[in-house]
């Protein structure tokens, strides 16, 4: 008779060839029959979160408003130096590779994102982005993007329904009651041992205990994962050439996990340093340019390998700046910044309302768009799951996606 303890020493120690955080052995309890049903059409969700509260107004400029340069007399920029989008609003000078992908039709932004009553809390503000409650302590710990792929979660077993890629916890936003996210820092921490998991298999190839059986059969699923993982670890880099640090090396890594054909829908990843309150003009620069070329090299990778289809990239910063300039060249804690969203089936450009700088809330903007309306837009219109459920209301959808 086979005890709990056996059963999950034996499940488990199958699973020892990867020597990750707890929550690796998510990867190897995924069912490769799961896997296989995926339709190979199947929408993908990539999240970047610019953690530290982006400066909306310096990334999105309304260059030909005075009342811009009158807030930012050191940190404004010039009409000449903007990468102009239209007559009056255009794009920091850092995003270059942003501006052509907005040219080339691949690139949108909302304008004046945020959420009512905001706070400039990073913990909260995040924690409302993440759970899509405006509450905080009305979420449960789960998030928004958890709850949707909770509809889709109908299995006993547990596998990795997202990833998060990067040295962080993965976040509120992908925990949800049944769906799981699994963490990875980086593909070359992935150590994998064949041998040791064809043992495990040959070794219960025989028996007739259900238990055994079920776990023979997990097992073989890990060894088809596992083959599938070495793949990408070992398919060498593409011709796309992507600036080598931080964010372009994830976002490469995201691509190699895509071309795998691996089950979950939804990626994530983190791009910090936007905690702009000193010296504000180099940093933002080093960040955004960071940010742009990364996101460009992104979808001409997944274009080179045909994927770009299937992909929809949310960037967000859970606020943006205040609207005036502080006496350290930098900004402080604000509300509403735009979002973007990137892949060839958006509607590029500009959308929404930009806020009124006349039209100021105790020195902050006014919020234009609930950010549960690009929720709402995304999950109806992306990734075909009812938004009412996972938002907990009923909030208009935006036009960067075609109906």
């Amino acid at each position: 008779m086979l005890t709990r303890r056996q059963f999950l020493d034996t499940s488990f120690q199958s699973t020892s060839i990867l020597s990750l955080a707890s929550s690796v052995p998510c990867f190897l309890t995924r069912s490769l029959q799961a896997a296989e049903k995926k339709k190979k059409n199947g929408r993908i969700l990539v999240v970047i979160e610019l953690n530290g509260g982006n400066d909306g107004l310096n990334t999105v400029v309304p260059f030909k408003d005075d009342n811009y340069q009158k807030y930012r007399k050191t940190l404004g920029i010039s009409e000449s130096k903007v990468l102009k989008l239209n007559p009056e609003i255009g794009l920091h000078p850092a995003m270059k590779d942003a501006a052509r992908l907005v040219e080339d039709g691949r690139l949108a932004i909302v304008q004046g994102v945020g959420y009512p009553n905001p706070n400039r809390s990073h913990f909260e503000s995040r924690g409302i982005w993440q759970s899509a409650q405006l509450n905080p302590k009305a979420h449960g710990g789960y998030g928004w993007l958890g709850r949707a792929l909770d509809q889709n979660s109908n299995r006993v077993q547990t596998f990795a329904d997202s990833i998060c890629l990067g040295d962080v916890d993965p976040p509120q936003a992908l925990r949800g009651r049944q769906a799981t996210p699994s963490t990875i820092k980086n593909l070359a921490e992935l150590k994998f041992d064949l041998q040791s998991i064809d043992a495990e298999v040959d070794s219960d190839k025989n028996t007739t205990d259900d238990l055994l059986q079920f776990v023979r059969r997990r097992t073989v699923d890990a060894r088809a994962t596992v083959e599938r993982l070495n793949k990408v670890k070992n398919t060498g880099s593409t011709k796309t050439r992507y600036p080598n640090n931080g964010l372009p090396n994830r976002l490469k890594e995201i691509a190699r996990l895509i071309r795998a054909e691996l089950e979950p829908r939804v990626y994530y990843t983190v791009q910090a340093g936007y905690d702009t309150h000193i010296n504000q003009e180099f940093d933002h620069y080093r960040r955004l340019s960071e940010f742009s070329g990364a996101l460009s090299a992104f979808l001409n990778d997944l274009r080179d390998s045909q994927l770009d289809d299937r992909v929809l990239v949310l960037v967000f910063s859970e606020f943006g700046r205040r609207v005036a300039e502080n006496d350290s060249q930098g900004t402080d804690h604000g509300t509403a910044g735009p979002v973007f969203l990137a892949s060839p089936s958006v509607e590029a450009g500009l959308h929404g309302p930009a806020p009124d700088l006349s039209d100021l809330q105790d020195g902050d903007l006014k919020m234009t768009t609930d950010f549960r309306s690009v929720y709402a837009t995304i999950l109806s219109k992306w990734l075909d799951i009812n938004p009412q459920s996972c938002l907990q209301g009923h909030f208009p959808l935006i036009d960067f996606l075609p109906s």
